[in-house]
This record gives structure tokens, sequence and C-alpha cells, in this order.
């Protein structure tokens, strides 16, 4: 009986129940379309940021920022003396990074943290490697008077030196030193290995390198190549391309090896950390500042802060303007779907005044009218969430390009390089373009169904509770 007088009803009132269908699905669509917006705008966010700090980093930790340094970090170059003056000569510097480190044992402090699920320490380092020759230069006698001086002392020789310099090439770039054992924390982890291999756990020793792809076109290195540093070889066992476009280093060697290259025995320069829950990490983050001090901790929320540009401001919008107009709008939706549900239970007077006359109690009026709200409801929900998906796709397939610049970070922990102190990823001050997708996530459809009936039952409720109040003398006083 309730589902044939229901069915009877929502066709005779056909145009009355597409409108109110009509009304919640527009504000459904746009929650769809906003909250799929939303998810792309932070999948964006994710590969700007992915460009400078590994994959599954929620934080890192490296020594808070120190005065200015003396002269005595600056690197320097001396070369012997060469009796003839000339020949090829070559000095290698292999430097920290932004000259602060923290004690390998600091990586154990971290790790023992409550809500840390793992870290794992890395050493950036810059090298710089000139290599040149002098060439002596010839002395050119002069025409002189030839006669001698006052006092019949010898005139001084007349002439010049022609010819003779030094030409100078200086080679700069970055190594960095990670721990093999954990591959799956650290900023190799954002690079995808196209060629070769990556460290094995066994290699924590090894001379063993992985190039980054850039690196290996511009110096024509391959897999069995062999690159030098500081006078020790190591091969190339891997090719890596960066996921984002832009490399942590152009060389990467095992940990224990670049603290040798370095002098830097026992030492690292960043603390790459993953915590256990992704909603601890504030927690986290606080506690490590407290017990491990002279640190600075950085997380991804902080980094995403440094990020400007359209990407930016598209974010902020999507997740203030868009957010608030959702709620506006599915709140007008439900409004004007509860009106309209009132409205037309009070044109109904006679029916269900004839109804009650008839033996039905309040509560299965009441249940007509809910049953009726909700179908309406679940209609709208059908029609918001084709026309949410039809934007989200609409957006997708045009996919808009949005600009993100990186840079203003730097400095934050020791490093100076990359906002997150870790290896020195040069990308302050880079622009890089992101096309724009709308993913729409189960949990959204999900969400369109759940205010669907949320829609159907508050429009219920009005008109419900304006019906449960008609009494049978009220369809009489109808009659004409």
């Amino acid at each position: 009986m309730f589902f044939t007088y229901l069915r009877r009803e929502l066709r005779r009132r056909r145009k009355a129940a597409l409108v109110v269908a009509s009304g919640l699905a527009l504000g459904i669509a746009l929650v769809i379309v906003v909250s799929s917006v939303s998810a792309g705008m932070g999948r964006a966010q994710d590969k700007v940021l992915q460009s400078l700090y590994g994959l599954g980093t929620d934080m890192t930790v490296t020594k808070a920022a120190a005065p200015a340094g003396s002269d005595d970090q600056r690197p320097r170059f001396r070369f012997d003396a060469q009796d003839d003056g000339s020949g090829e000569q070559s000095s290698d510097r292999v430097m920290v990074r932004g000259f602060q480190t923290l004690a390998a044992s600091t990586v154990g402090r971290v790790d023992a943290q409550s809500g840390v699920a793992d870290a794992v320490g890395g050493l950036s380092l810059q090298v710089v490697k000139v290599s040149g020759a002098f060439t002596r230069g010839r002395f050119e006698q002069g025409e002189g008077s030839g006669g001698q001086g006052s006092g019949g002392a010898q005139p001084a020789p007349q002439g010049r030196v022609e010819g003779g310099g030094a030409d100078f090439d200086v080679n700069n770039y970055s190594v960095y030193g990670t721990d093999v054992t954990k591959p799956a924390l650290g900023p190799l982890t954002s690079s995808k290995i196209t060629t070769g291999r990556s460290f094995t756990r066994s290699e924590t020793d090894a001379k063993v390198a992985v190039a980054d792809a850039a690196y290996a076109k511009e110096k024509k290195l391959k897999t069995g190549s062999t690159v030098t540093i500081k006078g020790t070889g190591f091969k190339v066992v891997g090719i890596a391309t960066a996921d984002s476009g832009d490399a942590a280093a152009d060389l990467y060697v095992p940990l224990k090896q670049a603290q040798t290259l370095a002098g830097a025995k026992d030492k690292v320069t960043t603390v790459y950390v993953k915590a256990t829950d992704s909603q601890r990490i504030g927690s986290v983050k606080s506690k490590i500042q407290k017990d491990v001090p002279g640190t600075t901790v950085t997380t991804s929320a902080d980094l995403a802060d440094t990020v400007s540009g359209s990407l930016s401001t598209a974010s902020s919008l999507a997740a203030s303007v868009g957010k608030w107009l959702s709620i506006v709008v599915l709140a007008a939706a439900f409004l004007v779907a509860g009106l309209l549900t009132s409205s037309a239970v009070s044109r109904r007077v006679r029916e269900f005044g004839t109804l009650k006359a008839l033996g039905w109690k309040s509560g299965r009026v009441t249940g007509q009218v809910v049953g009726e709200a909700v179908v309406n409801g679940l209609v709208g929900g059908v029609l918001g969430i084709a026309l949410g998906l039809a934007g989200a796709y609409a957006v997708t397939a045009v996919s808009p390009t949005l600009q993100a610049q990186l840079g203003g970070a730097a400095g934050a922990g020791g490093g100076g390089f990359g906002g997150m102190g870790g290896p020195g990823r040069e990308a302050a001050g880079k622009t890089l373009d992101v096309a724009l997708t709308a993913p729409v996530a189960l949990t959204t459809i999900a969400l369109a169904v759940g205010l669907a009936v949320a829609g159907g039952l508050i429009a219920g409720a009005f008109g419900g509770w304006r019906a449960s109040r008609l009494r049978p003398a009220d369809a009489l006083r109808r009659v004409e």
C-alpha cells in the first residue's frame, strides 16, 4: 500500500518532484566538482613538492640555522709549483652543502620518538673541481742604449714578458649520500630507475653510483661508466629520472662513501622522517623539536606554504571560496526543497484530512510525506552525481595548466638548499607547469548519496511536520 500510493503520488506530481530534485542536484553537483578539483589541487601540489623531497617523507630534521660562517668555510685551491711553470693541474674540493651537519646518532634519536614510523639519514655534498694549466711567459729583450750608466754601473735590461697565463675550468656538481639499507625513504624515491639498477642493501660501502638522467646525458655517462670524485672512481650502476623533472642531486652514492669523501665521518645533513599517522605529523614535529634540541623540523605542510603562483592561488580559492560556496548552495537547495515540500503539503490538505478520516494515523501520513521527499532526494542525487561527473570530466579534459614557483624555503634547515633542508635540489626560483585534473573518488560519490538522502529527510521533515498537524475537520472545510 505504501509503495503503491508513493508511486502514484510521485507520478501525479512529476513537475513538482522534478523541481525539488533539480535543486538538490545542483547543490550536490557543485559539491562533487569542488571536491574533485580540490583533490586535483592536492595531487598537483604533491607533484610539485616531490621535486623537493622524497616520496613517503612527512618531515625532515636538519641542524638549526647557525650564524654566517667564517672565511675558513670557503673552498681553497692550492697548486704545486712546477719547475717549468707549466703542466696540467687539478684540485677537487668536496664540501658539505650549507656547512651544517648532525651526528649520525641523531637518526636513531629521531627514530625512537613516538609517532615516527621510520627515519633515515642522508649527506648532501657539493663538489667543485678546478683543472687547467699554467703557461710560463717569455721575456723579450728590448732595445737599449747599451752604454754604461753613471759611475760605471751596468744599466738594467729593458724588455717585456709576452705570453703565459693560466687556463682553468671549474666543474661544479652535487653528490648525495643515501642510506642504501632503507631504499623506501629519502630523495632518491622521487626518481625512477630507467636504466640499470638501484643500490642493493649490501652496498653500504661500495664504490657505486646512480646518476641523474640529465647529468648522465650532459657527461655522456651510461651504466658501467666510471665517474671520479676526489680521486676515487665510482662505477655507475643505474640512471635515474626524476618524476618531477628536477633531480635531488647529480650523483647518488652510498652514505659511508659520501662521509669519507667529505671527511664527515658519522655525520648527516638531513634526517628524513615518516610518521605512523599523517594526522599526527604536527604533534610528532613538536616532540622532535623538544626532545632533539638544536634541530629544525620542516614538514611538507611548511614546504607547501613556500609554493606560490597560480597553483597556490587556485588551491586557496578551492579550499576557501569553493568550500563555502558549496555549503551555501547546498544549504539553499535543502531549504528550497523543504519549503517546496511543505508548500505541497499545504495544497494537499483535503487529501491528508480525508486519509485521516479514513483511519490513517499521523505517523503513517508523515511517513508517506517523508518517503516521497526521500525519493525526490535520491532522484536529485542521481542527477547531481551525473552533473558532477560531467563537470569533473570537463575539467580533466580541458586540463588547465597551473604554474608553481618554488622558493623561499631555503635556509630553513642548515642546508639552505631545498625547502626541506635536504639535498641540493636547486629548484628555488624555478617555475613548474602542472596540468590540473579533477579525479572523483568513491568517497565523493558516497558523500553525494548521503547528501541526497539528507536533503530528502530535511525536506520530508518540513512536510511531515505540517502533515502531522492536519485534522479531518480541515478536509471538510475545503469541501465546496
